[in-house]
């Protein structure tokens, strides 16, 4: 009997390792291909429609479009706005966009004709604002948001598909708390109403028509400017947060966290992403992805461990609101594409 339980070991030992390998090879089999670069552009903003139609802003007033799932880009500097940082873009189709400028001036530009034509329904030459992310839980209904003013965020609504904004009022911050203009993602409003800070505090503030801000401390690193919660993305059965220090991206530990009961309790990932992440993107199922200047990586299990996948550096990813075209950008004017 004892001889038959030694011999047990060794195959329960290998049934384990065998599983684990098909579970690490199946996140290995995902992989990034570039599909544009060497362009003089850094960017940031990503916005994909479906398996055809992506947009992409950068700075010194750079915009991008691809209507055949990436293989072919058509770029332009937006006339007038050739130093503006285009650093956030919702799309709703191949002609019609609204792209967000951070810096001095604040701007808010919509196009209904695919770009070949611009209008500026936003304009502020005020150096206390800086925008930092744009997102919109329906065509018509969206929120921009920028760092703290007078000691609160400030918030932006438009009910009319961004041709018109208005104050909305923001959740309070604290000294020396900010968000980062890194990816679009650090402002969430499709289906949970999430700002993402970093700096003094690394938070998530959600809001709630009944009840208002409610403030979550997250375990990500934060403390210097350079450090704390980068971009949210959440599924069905968890919320994911990363972030960390993009002055120091190869630092690892408190990059990644997550939550099983939609914000209440946050726990460190168990292993983390391979350094400093700027954006997260929920894929299906418990799987998401998320990328920065350290690299690419992908969680199968909500967010718990993490597995490098490539090594390339990028800022923003997102998947198609329709669709299941995934694409990354970054500086240099790089796009990349995930295949599954």
């Amino acid at each position: 009997m004892d001889s038959c339980k030694i011999k047990n070991k060794p195959l329960l030992f290998i049934g384990h390792t065998i599983l684990l390998l098909f579970i690490t090879s199946g996140v290995i089999a995902q992989h990034v291909d570039v599909l544009q670069q060497d362009k003089p552009t850094s960017i940031r903003g990503l916005s994909v429609v479906d398996d055809n139609v992506a947009w992409i802003t950068g700075s010194k007033g750079y915009v991008a479009k691809t209507s055949d799932g990436g293989k072919n880009w058509n770029w332009q500097q937006v006339k007038g706005f050739e130093k503006a940082e285009f650093r956030d873009i919702e799309a709703f189709s191949d002609k019609e966009a609204v792209i967000m400028s951070s810096g001095t001036p604040a701007l808010i530009l919509k196009t209904i004709d695919g770009g070949a034509n611009w209008k500026i329904n936003y304009r502020n030459t005020d150096t206390a604002y800086f925008l930092d992310a744009m997102d919109f839980d329906s065509r018509q209904h969206g929120f921009v948001m920028g760092d703290p003013i007078k000691g609160k965020f400030l918030l932006m609504e438009t009910k009319d598909g961004g041709n018109n904004w208005n104050t909305f009022n923001g959740p309070d911050a604290l000294p020396s708390q900010a968000a980062f203009a890194a990816s679009g993602t650090c402002l969430r409003t499709d289906g949970l109403f999430a700002i993402i800070t970093g700096g003094s505090v690394a938070e998530v503030i959600t809001f709630k028509t009944k009840g208002g801000w409610k403030h979550s401390r997250v375990p990500i690193i934060h403390g210097q400017s350079a450090q704390g919660a980068f971009s949210i993305s959440t599924g069905p059965r968890q919320y994911v947060v990363v972030g960390g220090d993009y002055q120091k991206d190869k630092r690892q530990d408190s990059t990644a966290c997550y939550s099983t009961d939609k914000g209440l309790t946050w726990h460190l990932a168990n292993t983390f992403p391979a350094g400093f992440q700027s954006a997260v993107e929920y894929l299906k199922e418990d799987t998401f992805i998320s990328t920065g200047t350290s690299g690419t990586n992908m969680t199968t299990n909500g967010g718990k461990t993490w597995t490098k996948i490539d090594a390339t550096s990028y800022n923003a990813c997102r998947k198609a609101k329709h669709g299941k075209l995934v694409l990354l950008a970054g500086n240099g004017g790089k796009i990349g594409i995930l295949k599954l």
